[in-house]
């Protein structure tokens, strides 16, 4: 059974929410507070979902930072009652997976849930790509550059297994966002030049061409 830590200070959709999860066959850890947030952090935890605005001093941004210090691999979800293009960017930034404006239904965040669980965690059979100097394991999740590990997020890790599978065939920014953050996504497609961005900033030996007014190619 996976784990997921949701951090929500509004108790009622906070219980509705861990209804919901628990229905679709998760165990769920709920917090209204980012210190108690933080303070759990380093338990077996599968998925993130995080309010951006909390009561206390500590939002949704120091607790991915916090996340991310012990780990760049468990995926997040951002929640917020802003929707704003600067939050979003701002999430993908500190390397959250995906992004959900309040109000929101109960059935699609756990649509989303169940979209990033199934991506991430299921097997590969031990399957390994290279490409230049990067070894890609798939089953382990981890992609190393002459003997060394590159920590790259849930979204970038996911970018370049679209890419490495896929070496020569342009992708539009729309089909991108498809492939990656799901059919479900809702949101601006200048998250895939940022995600491209980062990506190429960590493996500098890609061969990532922009294709001008219309997306991203790996040659």
């Amino acid at each position: 059974m996976y784990t997921i830590c949701f951090v929500e200070d509004e108790i009622n959709l906070s219980n509705l929410i861990k209804t919901y999860l628990e229905k679709a066959n998760y165990e769920v850890v709920t917090f209204t507070k980012g210190i108690d947030a933080i303070n759990y952090i380093g338990q077996k935890v599968d998925l993130w979902i995080l309010d951006i605005m909390l009561e206390d001093d500590i939002s949704g941004y120091d607790i991915i930072k916090a996340i991310r210090e012990k780990s760049q691999h468990v995926p997040v979800i951002f929640t917020s009652a802003r929707d704003q293009d600067l939050d979003k960017i701002v999430g993908l930034e500190l390397g959250s997976d995906d992004y959900i404006t309040k109000p929101y239904s109960s059935k699609e965040l756990v649509l989303r849930v169940n979209n990033i669980i199934k991506r991430v965690y299921q097997a590969n059979q031990n399957e390994k790509i290279e490409y230049a100097c990067y070894v890609v394991d798939l089953d382990k999740r981890v992609v190393s550059g002459k003997n060394k590990e590159i920590n790259l997020t849930t979204l970038e890790f996911d970018l370049l297994v679209l890419f490495l599978r896929n070496i020569g065939k342009g992708f539009s920014r729309d089909e991108i966002l498809s492939q990656v953050w799901g059919d479900d996504y809702f949101g601006s497609d200048r998250a895939v030049d940022d995600l491209v961005r980062r990506l190429r900033k960590k493996c500098p030996k890609l061969n990532i061409s922009t294709i001008y007014g219309y997306g991203y190619r790996l040659s």
